[in-house]
């Protein structure tokens, strides 16, 4: 997210959608009320009133809405900003949805710029560059293909398939022509894949991560991403979510926010088995951070807008503390949704004074 201006007189920002955790960001930064302008397209209502309105030229403009609704459509990678418009060349008042993209311009006017905004603008200036990683998770008869870049965690592609297992009671030459359609479905998943993605993890409990690697290194695409393979106790998105987790392909999930999320969280709940490992709860988070005790805090998004939040936000930006956003829609979000939304690993031993 680049930001090249900003007046806090008036509140208003302009700032490039850079990357797709860029519409997640502007998704949970515009609140009802906020004013959202960008370069959109609207029926010329100068066409004579007698033109079907089909047949009416869509003239492209720059609108300004003051925002009703916002919603974040991952798949495919859009965010809808609906709301009157208040500011353009015609139809004021009417209302307008607003289609906001990577690679687009926002300009974004907000009455008060809170702390959890401003969080949220400090990490989309700090993740200027997010690769795409593809993970692939499999044993015979499960398989979970997922794209991750940024803070984007998709699905690309999750099968079983019965009969693959080495248990199966079946002939041994129908068992292996049914093992090598399951790899080849897998591959023609992964292939399309290959040529956006800067690195590849084969994952899983048996041999077939092995011979996926082989497979997918084989496969013609005019640049070949690393491709690494990493051993899990599960397969399909069970195995993908201990991936995640686990930190075993540090290397190749570094720029990926979700695999961060993961990982943090996971640290987190460890740090919790140990006396003054980590803090919970709004006082003691407050209290951790105030005495410089806290390494990383971890918040969940869907709790920015809890006014407990936003005093503790604040206090850690004061305190220049580290700060992880977490989305409350991941496995980890729903983890540490289960500690009560926020939380901390400490760098030395805390705890709390006795009221």
């Amino acid at each position: 997210m680049r930001i090249y201006f900003q007046d806090p007189r008036t509140g208003l920002i302009k700032l490039r959608l850079e990357t797709p955790s860029d519409l997640w960001r502007i998704s949970r930064l515009i609140l009802p009320g906020d004013q959202v302008g960008s370069v959109t397209s609207r029926r010329d209502p100068e066409a004579p009133s007698d033109t079907p309105a089909g047949q009416r030229d869509r003239r492209t403009v720059f609108l300004t809405v003051r925002a009703e609704s916002v919603e974040f459509h991952e798949f495919t990678g859009h965010v809808r900003v609906t709301g009157p418009i208040v500011e353009g060349p015609f139809d004021q008042g009417r209302y307008h949805t607003l289609d906001l993209e990577e690679g687009g311009e926002v300009a974004l006017t907000k009455s008060e710029l809170t702390s959890s905004d401003r969080a949220l603008l400090d990490e989309g200036k700090r993740a200027v560059d997010e690769p795409q990683v593809l993970l692939v998770c499999a044993d015979w008869g499960e398989s979970a293909v997922v794209r991750l870049r940024g803070r984007s965690f998709g699905v690309v592609d999750e099968r079983t398939r019965s009969g693959s297992g080495k248990y199966d009671r079946v002939r041994s030459s129908s068992r292996e022509k049914d093992r090598e359609a399951f790899v080849e479905e897998i591959l023609h998943v992964v292939q399309p894949e290959l040529e956006r993605s800067q690195a590849v993890v084969v994952a899983g409990p048996g041999f077939l991560k092995e011979e996926l690697s082989r497979r997918i290194a084989s496969l013609p695409v005019s640049k070949h991403p690393k491709v690494s393979v990493v051993p899990t106790a599960e397969s399909g998105l069970a195995g993908v979510n201990e991936l995640l987790r686990s930190g075993k392909a540090e290397e190749a999930l570094s720029t990926s926010m979700a695999a961060k999320e993961a990982a943090e969280v996971e640290r987190l709940v460890r740090a919790l088995g140990k006396d003054g490992g980590a803090a919970l709860g709004p006082q003691e988070l407050r209290g951790a951070v105030e005495a410089a005790a806290v390494e990383t805090l971890l918040v969940l998004d869907s709790k920015l807008r809890d006014p407990a939040t936003t005093g503790l936000l604040s206090a850690a930006r004061e305190a220049k503390t580290a700060l992880l956003l977490v989305r409350a829609d991941g496995e980890a979000g729903r983890r540490l949704a289960g500690l009560g939304g926020m939380g901390a690993v400490l760098r030395f031993p805390w705890k709390a004074p006795v009221q």
